[in-house]
């Protein structure tokens, strides 16, 4: 669709005179994205986002520029010597027409010894048997922009622990907190091993540098005395909590992106996650042995993203896509993916059942007018780890967009399921008519539904609290509001809070807390969200907010300061990660690299630490921290641990993961 006045004027009509301007432009998070303009899923009339258009913005040429600081070539790279040997002898079955073949934007999202692994003793071996040994290293190169270092030997060498810092302490089982166990992100004193008044002495103790890493967004877990971290090169690690070295390395596919969940399973330790490529995995947490692995789904673009939530011996897995980015191809067949929620027993992998998202599995009912196949229904993927009502027997859980047209009502909705049988209890949508994928952000591409977005999913987790022996169900929604519903009439609307303007990145991102009756609100709200559209910045809300959870009135705002200064393009005091909270306090990683504590009764920094910068990891080894996004801070046994960095969709890359401890914790 290109932007011209007929297309303003007739997106302000589609959305009830809401939108000023919905552009697509130079920006995309995945099937994250929030939509380029606020709608009201509730019906008010009023908008959250003020637009201001001083210029008509370019719009996206291509997807090269959604991981920042990859490119480590003077060439473009289309001018890479890689670039005729794929187009020869790759394009064709990871272009979407072959199934099971992980698209173009997979393989780029993929670290270079993966590939290269892949190509000459993985599943490519006898596909890539034709190529010399620098066709190969080309084709790498060409698809991860950056440079092979061949083998490299053990790059763990000299962090391997020795003596008791190698012993896991069983003693020191995991507790269930924090997703995976429960999605209200609160940590109880006990579990915690210190407390608010322990906060102004956290110190740094240690920094874990993830190798040929740009972002650590998985979500750590604690347990027997040992921290377990998924990190962009598909390994997970298990460290010495104390002091960082290495227990074990388990390599899965691909990169792990979702959270660990470190559990007892029929009295073995165990730690579950899943991969892009959409595996899901069983390791013994003491050995890294891998115990049973599953593929989700087969589809080419599905992948793991939320956390697997493990309940009575049952994991229960959302299943998510970014088919929306190879849809920016005009010549690509769209759509074909739905999203589900998988139950799989937890000893033995087996799967239980599975409920579709959308209960029709797409159908051709098409083709555009460059000849590419559509297919309908599709989309509505589900980005968020589950949230379990043991008292109802069912689950929650979040969908996002569809991405192809006419948009149905599966989607930006919460989904209630029965733990049982998988079977769909209720639907409650929050924003209807919204369809949009990647080509929605080009020129004349006739892959963009035609409702073109908002793209207002739901890209966290509902959390379940109580109000004077009342059940709240708690949705946090992109657009930059929060809303209470009653999960036994979810069409009833207990109250809504509006907090930020709303925007393709703006909103709630992937994580609300629970402290009793106070529900702590994270808000992105960038001011310069790549898509074409310019937000007041006067009114920008960026920060953590604090909610009474009986009415939703605000007990405070604190909207972080702008410290990031033009010399730093790619920072944003935003808060797009998931808060962890304690009793008293909540914890916060921004997109301008802070780590800050904030106070449960006034919202006042306690303690600060700025990540952004260079640090000295374990074993001498040098990284960077960088924005935060994605899974939030694990707290346990006496320590903070939190992720720093997130190069994608134009934020700081980054690679560590650091650990901080009280000087005098509580007790001592």
């Amino acid at each position: 669709m290109r932007v011209t006045i007929e297309t303003i004027e007739k997106i302000e009509k589609m959305h009830g005179g809401l939108c000023r301007i919905l552009l697509p432009v130079a920006s995309v998070m995945g099937a994250l994205i929030l939509g380029a303009c606020t709608q009201d899923p509730v019906g008010k009339e009023e908008s959250a986002s003020t637009l201001v258009a001083t210029e008509r913005p370019a719009v996206l040429a291509s997807t090269d520029d959604f991981q920042v600081g990859v490119n480590q070539f003077e060439v473009p790279r289309e001018e890479m010597p890689g670039a005729s040997t794929y187009q020869l002898h790759c394009a064709a079955c990871h272009d979407g027409t072959v199934e099971k073949a992980p698209h173009f934007s997979w393989l780029e999202m993929m670290p270079a010894r993966t590939l290269m692994a892949a190509m000459t003793e993985g599943i490519m071996k006898t596909q890539s048997a034709g190529l010399s040994e620098a066709d190969r290293v080309h084709v790498v190169e060409y698809l991860t922009r950056q440079r092979y270092r061949g083998d490299q030997g053990d790059d763990l060498a000299g962090l391997y622990c020795e003596g008791p810092a190698a012993e896991f302490d069983l003693d020191k089982p995991p507790a269930a907190v924090s997703w995976g166990h429960d999605t209200s992100r609160f940590v109880p004193d006990q579990v915690a091993g210190f407390t608010a008044e322990d906060i102004p002495s956290l110190t740094l103790r240690w920094a874990f540098v993830y190798p040929d890493a740009l972002r650590a967004r998985s979500n750590p877990a604690i347990g027997f005395g040992a921290v377990f971290a998924g990190s962009q090169d598909g390994r997970v690690f298990a460290l010495d909590l104390d002091s960082g070295c290495v227990r074990w390395a388990f390599q899965a596919a691909a990169e792990v992106r979702t959270g660990v969940v470190a559990a007892q399973v029929a009295g073995r330790p165990t730690v579950f996650f899943g991969d892009i490529l959409a595996w899901l995995y069983a390791v013994d947490a003491l050995t890294g042995e891998v115990l049973w692995s599953a593929k989700t789904d087969h589809h080419p673009s599905a992948t793991l993203t939320g956390t697997p939530t493990f309940h009575n011996g049952t994991l229960y897995v959302p299943v998510s896509s970014l088919e929306v980015t190879p849809a920016a191809d005009p010549n690509y067949h769209c759509c074909t993916f739905r999203g589900s929620v998988q139950a799989y027993a937890a000893d033995t992998g087996a799967r239980k059942w599975v409920s579709y998202t959308i209960e029709d599995a797409p159908q051709e009912v098409g083709t555009t007018p460059v000849g590419a196949k559509v297919y309908w229904p599709s989309g509505a993927p589900s980005w968020t780890s589950p949230t379990i009502d043991v008292k109802r027997n069912r689950l929650y859980v979040g969908t996002g967009e569809n991405y192809t047209s006419p948009a149905d009502g599966n989607s930006d909705a919460v989904l209630a399921i029965d733990l049982e049988t998988g079977a769909r209890v209720w639907t409650r949508q929050f924003t209807a008519k919204d369809a949009w994928n990647v080509a929605c952000m080009m020129a004349d591409n006739p892959n963009c539904p035609e409702e073109d977005g908002p793209d207002f999913d739901i890209g966290n987790s509902p959390l379940l609290a109580q109000v004077g022996g009342r059940d709240v169900l708690i949705v946090g929604h992109k657009m930059g509001a929060a809303f209470a519903l009653d999960p036994d009439n979810p069409e009833e609307l207990l109250w809504e809070t509006r907090l930020g303007r709303g925007s393709i990145q703006g909103g709630v991102h992937f994580g609300m807390g629970l402290d009793g009756e106070t529900l702590y609100v994270p808000i992105n709200d960038m001011n310069d969200t790549r898509n074409g559209d310019w937000l007041d910045p006067e009114a920008a809300r960026p920060g953590v907010h604090a909610l009474n959870v009986s009415d939703g009135s605000v007990l405070w705002n604190q909207v972080a300061e702008d410290r990031c200064g033009d010399e730093r393009p790619f920072c944003d005091p935003g808060v797009s990660a998931a808060v962890t909270a304690i009793p008293g306090v909540v914890f916060a990683g921004h997109l301008d690299g802070m780590i800050r504590a904030y106070a449960k009764a006034s919202g006042e920094v306690l303690w600060e630490f700025d990540s952004a910068r260079e640090l000295v990891g374990v074993g001498g080894r040098t990284g960077r921290g960088g924005s935060m996004s994605g899974g939030g801070a694990a707290i346990g046994d006496g320590h903070l641990l939190v992720n720093s960095g997130y190069g994608l969709y134009f934020h700081e890359p980054g690679n560590v993961l650091l650990a901080f401890s009280p000087d005098t914790p509580a007790g001592e």
